[in-house]
């Protein structure tokens, strides 16, 4: 299952942040898709928007619009909680400020 909230309204898309409680393969992606708002740029489980599409050609932004900033797990050895973090890449943030136009 995946918990989701949005963050902030963009054009004709959103920021949205996913919590998973699970962390099967495309989960996101399809639930995502099947609620309706589809991942920009998921060539998979998505079509893009016309002006969406547009924006992506010119950025070169060529994966679907999907990062994980925060992941945690328990070792399987250690049973210690691991937690890792990661900034948005720059072509994704990129993007966000275009959609904030």
């Amino acid at each position: 299952m995946t918990h989701w909230r949005m963050i902030e309204r963009l054009r004709n898309a959103a920021l949205v942040e996913c919590r998973l409680e699970t962390g099967r393969t495309h989960q996101v992606r399809v639930q995502m898709a099947s609620l309706g708002h589809p991942l920009v740029g998921d060539p998979v489980y998505g079509r893009a928007r016309p002006e969406h599409a547009k924006l992506l050609k010119e950025l070169g932004f060529r994966r679907q619009a999907l990062h994980a900033a925060v992941l945690g797990f328990v070792h399987p050895i250690t049973s210690q909680t691991l937690s890792l973090q990661s900034n948005i890449p720059s072509d994704m943030q990129a993007l966000f400020t275009a959609l904030r136009v």
